[in-house]
């Protein structure tokens, strides 16, 4: 299957010849400050989980590491990335790790059978996360300043799906659209199950949060603890900025 996927070196290669495009166009001084104050959001881990290691069995990366080797391997990768983007002028990049990977409803359609997340799925993202986090510590110590700003994901994920009603929404386990248990497999389509309102489903489809359940994640990135955001939150990183310019 051939799926329009831009890899992450592509994507580093697009920011470079944007700031060359910007700098014909304003000057380098002008793009070099834009590209400073600008916010740069990169998410990391749920495909190289999903797709790259439990997709099959038996996938080429689960036989060449067993998961906490898996885990340090792609956190050294996503600190040389991290690296470039500071090397490339990024100075605010809010980094989101994984949400609980087992809990989506295209987990729970393939692996569960009582409705409970996926145990190794779930595994994967509670080794994977925490390390993200230490791995942005050390790379902000190393740069010398809080470049980088970690969003815990997996917590702002599962407040919702372990407790729905508290945020009205009718059910954390099956998808508005898709197909099914649990509306869970495929992709949404034409000739999918669809929900009447999507605001009371968690989950779009069967891997992507509803536009509510964005919403409640993007207040958490906003006004969230240490607890989810670190070192800061969105909005005191942008009153520290605003006082800066």
């Amino acid at each position: 299957m051939q799926l329009n996927i831009i890899r992450i070196t592509q994507q580093l290669q697009n920011f470079q010849t944007y700031q060359r495009r910007l700098t014909a166009l304003i000057g380098s001084a002008q793009a070099k400050r834009l590209v400073n104050q600008a916010l740069v959001l990169i998410t990391l881990g749920g495909n190289d989980f999903v797709n790259n290691y439990y997709l099959v069995p038996y996938s080429a990366r689960s036989l060449q590491f067993a998961l906490p080797d898996y885990v340090r391997y792609i956190i050294s990768e996503y600190k040389k990335i991290l690296l470039r983007l500071y090397d490339f002028g990024a100075r605010r990049v809010l980094v989101t790790g994984t949400g609980p990977l087992g809990c989506v409803p295209a987990e729970l359609a393939q692996r569960s059978t009582n409705g409970g997340c996926s145990a190794e799925l779930q595994r994967a993202a509670g080794l994977f996360n925490p390390q993200l986090t230490q791995m942005i510590n050390q790379v902000n110590r190393q740069v010398g300043s809080d470049v980088f700003i970690a969003a815990n994901t997996n917590e702002m994920h599962l407040s919702f799906i372990t407790n729905p009603q508290q945020f009205g929404f009718v059910t954390s386990k099956i998808a508005c659209c898709g197909q099914g248990p649990y509306n869970g497999l495929g992709l949404c389509t034409p000739a999918s199950n669809l929900c009447r309102n999507r605001d009371l489903y968690a989950f779009w489809d069967p891997f992507h949060p509803s536009e509510k359940a964005n919403r409640i994640i993007v207040q958490q990135i906003m006004t969230g603890s240490n607890k989810l955001m670190h070192p800061m939150n969105l909005s005191t990183v942008l009153a520290m900025d605003s006082k800066n310019k």
